[in-house]
């Protein structure tokens, strides 16, 4: 099914967003930072005109780690980003399908972003961010919901920008998903996080039941491996089955690092609690080190990358590196995970297991995490990081009136335990339920008028003065 759309606007608005708790990943420590909002409006041809929007937090020091870059600046950059999607996409007046507004902008976007000095995955932000918005308006157009919308194609996703595949492999992958109904979540233990005790990774008010943990590493081979023991202890206290993660965030210097740490893994006892219920390492390098560098013997510990994915070609070309999957967040492209998703089933029909996860870059209550989770729960993703009801209390800023339209809107996803709305963990997973509506995962939007427009970056001038 394919349905064309002209684009008539595009808005951009942020909120402030306090964390509950430092959030500590890789070389930085996260107390506070805005989410952005994004709304398009289109007219679909002999429908009429229809509203979108997503939302992600502007996450500094993630998508651009320089050194020499404070992280304003970076936050800046995605802001920078935003701008420049814009006015590609509102450059491209006439109708097309979803997906040829992506296909004929990504390319511009990140050459345009680069001769500002703006990386590929920061570049990629801005028009993540705009097709989710397009696509919500889309299936709310057509009144379909996201599930049944992707089956059935209605974007028009083809193999233009992956030529590895064919058309048939996109479309026999799309019409035989069954979404899941549960997603687990996959309960982070950041490097400051309590490890011990009250607040600690087996308090069930902190990690609310979840069979599945994601563990930040330092890249002290010596350092994690003592953190890591700690945390297996308490682990192995919680009185049920668990499986980890490991989520070094590039920290890794070089393969011989990353070695010391697998042998650790491989050879001390005290770290049999991880070693031994470990589903894969994810991004231990830096992202330019990890594409010059094929993981040899140590692939066989199960790899993925995930800074390193900015690029439609970025999954082919680590699997000959020795990785086996590549993580799946909306904010580095709903088009390029499903692309990858089809390559991983594709892949492991020829003979050898690969793999798409679900990682989270702290997605808010609302729109952020129900598309997000949508998303995974279509392309097959069983468990997936869940930062946002960890680090954020709850609808944090959020006005009281947008938070109770959303839980009334999906009360399989948000409930009032006395501590105001958050999100409804069952046993450990989030259910999928509400998802199934009109637009992209969600039958509200956010209340337009209590946000603020989307900051304007400092000039690139003042930045290098």
């Amino acid at each position: 099914m394919s349905v064309r759309l002209k684009l008539r606007d595009i808005a951009f608005f942020e909120r402030p967003v306090q964390f509950a708790r430092p959030f500590r990943f890789g070389a930085i420590t996260i107390n506070a930072t805005s989410q952005l909002f994004v709304r398009a409006e289109i007219e679909v041809e002999g429908r009429g005109t229809a509203i979108g929007a997503s939302a992600e937090l502007l996450v500094p020091k993630w998508f651009d780690k320089r050194p020499e870059l404070s992280p304003a600046q970076t936050v800046d950059e995605l802001r920078r980003s935003l701008e420049i999607a814009r006015g590609l996409y509102l450059a491209r007046t006439g109708f097309q399908t979803a997906f040829d507004l992506h296909a004929s902008c990504i390319g511009a976007q990140i050459a345009t972003c680069a001769k500002k000095n703006i990386p590929a995955l920061a570049a990629t932000y801005g028009t993540a961010e705009i097709d989710k918005a397009i696509l919500d308006a889309l299936l709310r157009g057509v009144e379909s919901s996201f599930f049944d919308g992707m089956a059935a194609n209605i974007p028009s996703i083809d193999a233009r920008l992956s030529p590895d595949l064919s058309e048939r492999d996109i479309r026999t992958f799309l019409s035989g998903r069954m979404p899941l109904q549960r997603v687990a979540i996959r309960h982070t233990v950041g490097l400051d996080d309590v490890v011990e005790g009250e607040g600690g990774v087996v308090d069930p008010r902190e990690n609310t039941g979840a069979r599945y943990f994601k563990l930040k590493l330092s890249g002290d081979p010596a350092a994690d491996a003592a953190r890591l023991t700690r945390i297996g202890k308490e682990l192995d206290a919680l009185g049920r089955d668990y499986k980890v993660t490991l989520d070094a965030n590039e920290q890794y210097a070089d393969l011989a690092a990353l070695q010391a740490l697998v042998d650790r893994l491989e050879h001390d006892a005290t770290l049999r609690p991880i070693s031994t219920r470990l589903l894969y390492v994810e991004q231990p390098m830096p992202r330019d080190i990890t594409r010059q560098s094929p993981l040899g013997s140590l692939a066989a510990r199960g790899f993925i990358i995930d800074e390193a994915d900015d690029s439609y070609d970025a999954f082919p070309a680590a699997r000959a590196l020795g990785y086996r999957g590549i993580s799946s967040k909306s904010c580095k492209g709903l088009y390029k995970s499903i692309i990858n998703a089809t390559r991983a089933a594709k892949w492991s029909a020829e003979g050898e297991a690969f793999f798409i996860t679900g990682e989270d870059l702290t997605c808010q209550a609302g729109l952020a995490v129900q598309q997000d989770l949508a998303l995974g729960a279509f392309i097959g993703v069983t468990h997936a990081e869940r930062n946002g009801h960890h680090y954020v209390d709850g609808f944090g800023e959020t006005p009281i009136a947008e938070a109770q339209a959303f839980a009334a809107a999906h009360p399989d996803l948000y409930a009032d335990a006395g501590r105001g709305i958050r999100l409804s963990i069952h046993d450990g997973d989030l259910l999928t339920g509400s998802l199934h509506c009109a637009g992209f995962a969600s039958s509200v939007h956010p209340e337009w008028s209590t946000l603020h427009p989307l900051a304007q970056p400092t000039p690139i001038q003042e930045q290098l003065a």
